[in-house]
């Protein structure tokens, strides 16, 4: 897209933790906190290239601390997590108004897959240490007369 419609006006409700975004062509986005900061479209979240992008997790509870005018291009949200990088601009907003559900959806995919390969991750090495402490307990007596 090259030129978003201009951001007019943005609504925070604090207790549902939701942003609505209204746009000079009338169209409203309304976006949870959560999803603002996982799609932030700072450097430490994207990253410089897609492959360096970081899946973010633990943002479920995050919460809006206060949004600052960027010129007439773009906003600057500081969340209560200490993340206020990067600038969502007009257009960045709209792509991803226009975009929502396909991106949320992306995102508990990768949220789910993260949590299995971590899931896995720690499954390995429990067995692993259950391995090793099996093989310490065989080889005890073994040890023992040496250790005397």
């Amino acid at each position: 897209m090259d030129l978003a419609p201009e951001l007019v006006e943005i609504r925070l409700d604090n207790d549902k933790k939701k942003m609505l975004a209204i746009f000079s062509d009338d169209k409203e986005f309304n976006f949870s906190f959560e999803f603002l900061r996982v799609y932030s479209p700072s450097a430490e979240v994207r990253g410089h290239t897609e492959s360096e992008s970081v899946l973010q997790t633990g943002k479920k509870n995050v919460a809006i601390e206060g949004i600052d005018p960027v010129g007439h291009y773009a906003i600057q949200i500081t969340f209560d997590d200490g993340h206020k990088t990067g600038l969502y601009t007009f257009e960045w907003l709209y792509e991803l108004g226009l975009n929502r559900e396909a991106l949320w959806d992306d995102y508990l995919a990768r949220l789910e897959q993260g949590f299995n390969s971590s899931r896995i991750s720690h499954l390995i090495l429990s067995l692993l240490i259950g391995m090793i402490a099996s093989s310490a307990l065989l080889l005890l007596p073994r040890l023992s007369p040496l250790l005397e």
